[in-house]
């Protein structure tokens, strides 16, 4: 039947701006045939002979095309976006308080370690902890609002993509895209082909029954930075874009934009524009002869090698090839137009396949304007929720590993602590016994040049060789030294941990990784001001009176010996004994309470030290500890409005698979649909509630959602 409608006249294809008015006999043919048999039987023929499905897409598609079929497309569209939008409107507002109270709750509870006053050392580390955490707490309140501006702005193009069914056009510069819109919306003539590097400085926005065609900016221009954004901004309200390269600078850079597509889970077609300078009148006199050589996809100079190569690049960015590529000319779309070809403007239109595009814009619409409204106000959307809770996550692993990481470095620095207390006790103790000694060798001398001196002399003149010795000074120089020399060994300490700390978040290990515009710093975060490590001033003065009771004790010595009858040297070397004996005793005495006290009072500046640095640690740890438990929260909030968005979504996408269509509400979500895994912009997997039987092949659900789609019957688990 379909090989005989080859000798009936059909209807020529309309401009594109016209709807048709009849179907051509094959059209009617195959819409009987599709009454009787299921379109699903229909489309088995398409698999051979090739020549037998290449004519039933092509008379389908006349049939889609049809005014009355865009008509109700249109309505349905309107319906199902209504619907979708209010899902997606809750979901982005839930997820806009998330990250505002995320960013309010930060600056709270800073505010409530500042405020704490339980005692002047627990109130000085507060302080110094608010301080090393303010850095942290900024970036995180920042990345939060920008997150949020992300968020709130992604509900406002979902509310300009409500009644209208989207069309961007996106590529580099001069790659034939206002001319693209120009034949679409037969506006913008004089703009096209000036030699003007960017032509589009803005998008422009052409409406027209419920369709918005978007003409961007050029990407990839130099300085065209700002060219890029302005293009990104109308991705997030496209319900599909139209990435348009040409066949003569097919390179890969210029494909990375395609990343940014998935990201956004964003539906795509890629148009091909042959370029050929048909402006020569030798160049356009073969082609009106042989139009076809151009699009030939085997030869060797033909189009199949640039397609593949934009697969190729295209899989790399955009993570598969399930999207189209239609191969035109614009420039004879153009040329069709203009005044000095009329005479051959039909031939021009029809060799450019142009029509080609706009069939497939209005396919698109038709047959999949449903599913892509959804996507656009449904399945975007969830990327809008998860792109913040991805950043949520990251740093929630991020500051989680801090935390462990720092609970091991509190245990390394108690242990180093410990040791370095000990060795400066030890230290101080040489030290002392070091002065005192030198004290010590000083008695045989001073004995025997004042063993006949009396008491005041005798205790003016030890004064004066305790003086000459500095005993008094060194022993206050030994006990500043020692609790310096330990403050600058517990710093070195921290200074070792926090490197020690930055040098694994720079090499990642164990996923401790942060964002370079955190600007936090270890170094900083473990370098303790003279509020958290003070020396304290009774060991530097504590030896500050000079030891007169030994003097005192030296007059009684001499009076007992003076009063015998004996020889010259006899008493000088009994004087010499008695008063080197009297003051080695004392001395002896002396030091032993100088080291005890020592010990007493280096144990009790450690000690205070210690518990101002374990304060320091417990404080930074808790405060790390209640960052943690908002992101927690956030990630909780975030991951729920986005779980239940996918849901949303997937009920969609089995509704659409089973051509049927139904109110959207909870309960109908709940009662189909079980769970919902996905890999954003890559492949949904999804599990029912029941046992459905699909009404669209699976190589046709991928190649139109543009992702690997995965529908699970209850009774097997996702994995």
């Amino acid at each position: 039947m379909l090989e005989e409608t080859e000798n009936f006249n059909t209807v020529k294809f309309a401009s594109h701006n016209k709807d048709k008015s009849e179907f051509s006999v094959g059209a009617r043919l195959l819409k009987g045939i599709d009454s009787v048999l299921s379109r699903a039987l229909v489309d088995l023929a398409k698999v051979a002979p090739e020549n037998i499905g290449h004519k039933i897409d092509k008379l389908r598609k006349e049939i889609l095309l049809a005014g009355p079929g865009y008509d109700d497309a249109i309505q349905r569209c309107t319906v199902i976006a209504n619907e979708d939008y209010k899902y997606a409107e809750n979901s982005l507002q839930s997820a806009c308080s998330t990250l505002a109270d995320l960013a309010k709750n930060l600056e709270i509870y800073t505010e409530q370690i500042q405020q704490k006053t339980s005692s002047k050392g627990q109130a000085n580390t507060a302080k110094e902890v608010a301080k090393q955490l303010d850095s942290t707490r900024k970036y995180l309140t920042f990345e939060a609002l920008e997150e949020l501006d992300r968020v709130s702005e992604s509900l406002r193009a979902k509310q300009r993509a409500l009644k209208h069914f989207s069309i961007a056009f996106i590529g580099k510069t001069k790659a034939g895209k206002s001319t693209l819109h120009a034949i679409i919306t037969g506006d913008g003539w004089d703009a096209i082909g000036v030699g003007k590097q960017r032509t589009t400085r803005f998008n422009r926005v052409y409406e027209w029954k419920n369709i918005r065609i978007i003409d961007t900016p050029g990407i990839g221009a130099p300085g065209g930075k700002s060219d890029e954004e302005i293009a990104e901004s109308i991705i997030e309200e496209s319900d599909i874009i139209y990435y348009v390269v040409t066949n003569d600078s097919i390179q890969e850079t210029e494909f990375k934009f395609l990343q940014l597509l998935k990201e956004k889970a964003k539906p795509l077609i890629v148009l091909l524009n042959v370029k050929n300078n048909l402006r020569d009148s030798r160049r356009l006199e073969h082609f009106l002869k042989d139009s076809d050589k151009l699009f030939v996809m085997n030869s060797t100079n033909g189009l199949g090698g640039h397609i593949e190569r934009i697969r190729r690049y295209a899989k790399q960015h955009y993570a598969n090839d399930y999207f189209d590529v239609i191969p035109v000319m614009l420039l004879a779309a153009q040329m069709s137009r203009e005044a000095e070809h009329q005479e051959h403007k039909d031939e021009l239109f029809k060799a450019s396949r142009i029509q080609d595009f706009l069939d497939a814009i209005r396919v698109s619409l038709v047959d999949y304007g449903v599913i892509r409204r959804s996507q656009t106000l449904l399945g975007s959307t969830v990327g809008a929720i998860e792109e913040p809770n991805k950043w949520v996550t990251k740093e929630l692993e991020a500051y989680q590993n801090l935390t462990n990481h720092l609970k091991n470095m509190h245990d390394k620095f108690r242990e180093g602590i410990k040791k370095e207390s000990r060795n400066s006790q030890e230290y101080l103790q040489q030290q002392i016994k070091a002065v005192f000694k030198d004290a010590f060798d000083a008695i045989q001398d001073f004995a025997e040049e004042n063993w006949d001196t009396d008491e005041n002399k005798l205790k003016s003149r030890w004064e004066n060789r305790l003086k000459i010795l500095k005993f008094q000074d060194r022993l206050n120089n030994v006990f500043e030294k020692s609790g310096k020399n330990f403050n600058d060994e517990v710093e070195h300490l921290l200074k070792e941990i926090g490197n020690e700390l930055q040098l694994i978040a720079k090499l990642g290990e164990g996923n401790f990784n942060f964002n370079k515009q955190s600007n936090i710093s270890f170094k900083d975060m473990l370098r303790i001001g003279s509020t958290v490590i003070a020396v304290t001033t009774s060991i530097t003065m504590l030896f500050a009176v000079p030891p007169l009771g030994i003097i005192m004790a030296i007059g009684t010595v001499i009076s007992t010996f003076t009063n015998f009858f004996k020889s010259q040297k006899e008493k000088q070397l009994e004087a010499v004994k008695k008063i080197s004996q009297s003051l080695n005793n004392q001395l002896e005495e002396y030091q032993r309470q100088t080291l005890a006290k020592a010990k007493e009072e280096f144990s009790k500046h450690c000690d205070a030290i210690n518990l101002n640095i374990n304060n320091y640690f417990d404080e930074l740890i808790q405060g790390i500890e209640k960052i943690n438990k908002q992101l927690v929260k956030a990630e909780s909030q975030l991951y729920s409005s986005a779980n239940d968005l996918n849901h949303v979504y997937a009920k969609r996408i089995i509704d659409w698979c089973f051509d049927k269509y139904e109110p959207l509400t909870d309960e109908g979500i709940i009662k189909t649909i079980d769970k919902v895994e996905r890999d954003f912009g890559r492949s949904i997997t999804i599990q029912t509630k029941s046992e459905l039987k699909l009404r669209k092949y699976q190589e046709t659900i991928n190649r139109v959602l543009q992702e690997d789609v995965f529908i699970i019957p209850p009774e097997k688990s996702i994995k």
